[in-house]
């Protein structure tokens, strides 16, 4: 048999039963292979359900960089009876597959080209352990224990992460020590020189960080100025409002009084949440909410009168597989089209399309800025994926000197001044976006009438249709104006002869690089586009002109970005091909250049 060999370079999938307290111990491998200076890229794929069911926790370990999926898995922990025949079989040959052997192996699982590895992780920890609710969650502290003697990782990395972790219940910290050190010792003695995958310390993280992007989110609308929130729960964007909160306590309480300068308001549904965004944004706050698929949907009335009466207003769209309640706890990019024409008539969105959790720091700042200039929703989409697993990216930075752009406000002193009629809709810059004021801003001026009816310059009502083309056609203005603003996308060219492309965004970014780099090995060399940004750049449909051939990376079934390139731009659908991932699962490697490798050899 040949074993898989290999440093800092393998998929290692934990087997586990959702509600058992996996999830500590499972991010406890993975920050220290990050701790140990080689990159990686953990993956949980976890049920609805709150107890009982299979859930799977894929860590991607690549001294290349490589963080998207790769495929394949190299070495399964199995401790979950319900999917071991699924974890035997999935694992590649010359894997080696972990498992827990105080319960002897189906007859039937001889496959002879895996290393089997029997652990009695349960009767280690009944032996060590009175405490019947600690045994279950030090079983799994067993098995990291294992690990960081089959795999050669720094002992000392693990023992730190747990003391840091519980430096304020030092108590708790000696049995899951305790439990390392039993893994440890039993991998040591039973299973010497049998598995020939390993982690060694590297330098590649350099200055990276590792976290979620609904965390990163609720921190960079901290950053951003947001004091309200409305919003009700859903999977997978809830915890974007819990990090906000959470990081609202340390930084939006006036000192000396205690006092919050925050309103965290959880609505009766998703469309009270979007409305109270709305009226706190007209008022002049900087409010925003959370939310997925299913809120997208409901929230489609309030964001057509946002988009029509010109208030600004900011969503963070955590995607998930649909339609209807779909799979809430799989990823999807499949709100694209959803988003850009929220609402019924003729609307468009501002959408941004972060790939970390970086540039989830960034554009919630941004997009606090982007809703204020241009008077209109700005929808960020991010993923489960993104959301909610943790994703290594380069660290947060923010300028103290930065100012917030408020847009076109007009302050009590400037309304005083104006010898001109003032018109809430009337363009003066000629560049479709119109000057506004906060209410009570003066006792006899600027005041106007907010109405989702048709309106002329000075909000007033109309049913005349040059007056009515004339306002579509400036939000159309305004629309183009949204170009020069919004973030620009990323280009890199390896194919001076320009005759493949790809184009991707969001968290197919990764796994696109991967396989674009994979491809140029193989003498395929493709240049790539990441769209960051609807409204689509001049840019974008150059490289779609000259190119004989774009390949667009997505993970819907309906291919919704190509479909967005070739409405508003008049591309010739048969140029753009599509690559479509809707498993449910994030898109891989391995499925983008089978794809390309099997369009090019037609």
């Amino acid at each position: 048999m040949n074993k898989i060999e290999s440093v800092n370079d393998f998929v290692i999938r934990f087997a586990n039963v959702n509600g058992s307290g996996s999830a500590s111990a499972n991010n406890l491998f993975a920050k220290a292979v990050f701790r140990s200076g080689v990159p990686v890229s953990p993956k949980n794929i976890f049920p609805s359900n709150i107890q009982g069911l299979p859930t799977w926790y894929e860590v991607r370990v690549s001294e290349k960089g490589y963080l998207g999926r790769r495929g394949g898995v190299d070495m399964v922990v199995a401790v979950n009876g319900q999917t071991l025949s699924k974890d035997y079989h999935d694992l590649l040959p010359g894997g080696y597959f972990i498992y827990d052997s105080s319960k002897d192996l189906p007859k039937d699982f001889r496959r002879d080209d895996i290393s089997v590895i029997g652990i009695p992780f349960t009767m280690l920890c009944n032996e060590a352990f009175e405490n019947p609710k600690l045994r279950q969650l030090l079983k799994n502290i067993i098995y990291v224990g294992s690990l960081a003697f089959l795999l050669d990782i720094d002992f000392s990395i693990l023992t730190n992460s747990i003391e840091k972790q519980f430096q304020k219940k030092p108590q708790l910290a000696e049995p899951n020590i305790r439990a390392l050190e039993i893994g440890y010792q039993y991998a040591r003695g039973h299973h010497a020189d049998i598995c020939k995958i390993s982690v060694q310390k590297s330098d590649k993280t350099g200055a990276a960080i590792i976290t979620n992007g609904n965390a990163a989110f609720g921190l960079g609308a901290v950053y951003g100025g947001a004091t309200v929130v409305g919003w009700y729960p859903i999977t997978p964007s809830t915890s974007v409002i819990e990090a906000f909160e959470k990081y609202c306590k340390k930084f939006r309480v006036e000192e000396g009084t205690g006092r919050n300068k925050v309103a965290i308001v959880q609505a009766e549904d998703e469309l009270a949440a979007i409305g109270m965004v709305i009226g706190a944004s007209w008022n002049g706050a900087r409010a925003f909410t959370a939310t997925s698929g299913p809120g997208i949907s409901l929230m489609n009335e309030f964001l057509g009168l946002a988009y029509f009466a010109e208030i600004p207003a900011v969503l963070i769209d955590v995607q998930r597989s649909g339609p209807s309640t779909g799979m809430p706890t799989r990823t999807q990019q499949s709100d694209v089209l959803a988003c850009a024409y929220a609402s019924h008539g003729d609307t468009k969105n501002v959408l941004l399309f972060p790939c970390d959790p970086k540039e989830c720091f960034d554009f919630a700042a941004d997009s606090l800025d982007l809703a204020e200039r241009l008077q209109t929703p700005i929808i960020v989409m991010s993923d489960l994926d993104l959301g909610m697993n943790d994703h290594m990216c380069a660290p947060f930075e923010w300028d103290d000197n930065r100012e917030y752009d408020r847009g076109k406000v007009l302050n009590a002193r400037e309304l005083e001044q104006m010898k001109e009629k003032w018109g809430r809709y009337l363009d003066v810059d000629g560049d479709g976006i119109c000057y506004r004021t906060y209410p009570g801003t003066h006792p006899t001026k600027g005041a106007y009438f907010t109405r989702g009816t048709s309106h002329n310059e000075y909000s007033g009502y109309t049913e005349e249709s040059p007056v009515y083309l004339a306002n579509m056609e400036r939000l159309q203005l305004k629309w183009e104006t949204a170009k020069s603003l919004i973030p620009v996308p990323r280009i890199k060219y390896k194919d001076s002869e320009k005759k493949i492309g790809a184009i991707f965004y969001g968290t197919s970014t990764h796994a696109a690089y991967e396989a674009v780099s994979r491809l140029e090995g193989e003498g395929i060399p493709i240049n790539t586009l990441r769209v960051r940004a609807f409204p689509f750049q001049d840019e974008v449909v150059e490289f779609i002109n000259t190119h004989e051939t774009v390949f667009v990376i997505e993970q819907n079934r309906d291919a919704q970005l190509r479909t967005l390139l070739t409405s508003e731009h008049d591309i010739v659908p048969s140029k753009l091909q599509p690559i479509l991932n809707f498993d449910g699962l994030p898109i891989t490697a391995h499925f983008i250049t089978g794809k390309i490798r099997s369009f090019l050899s037609l």
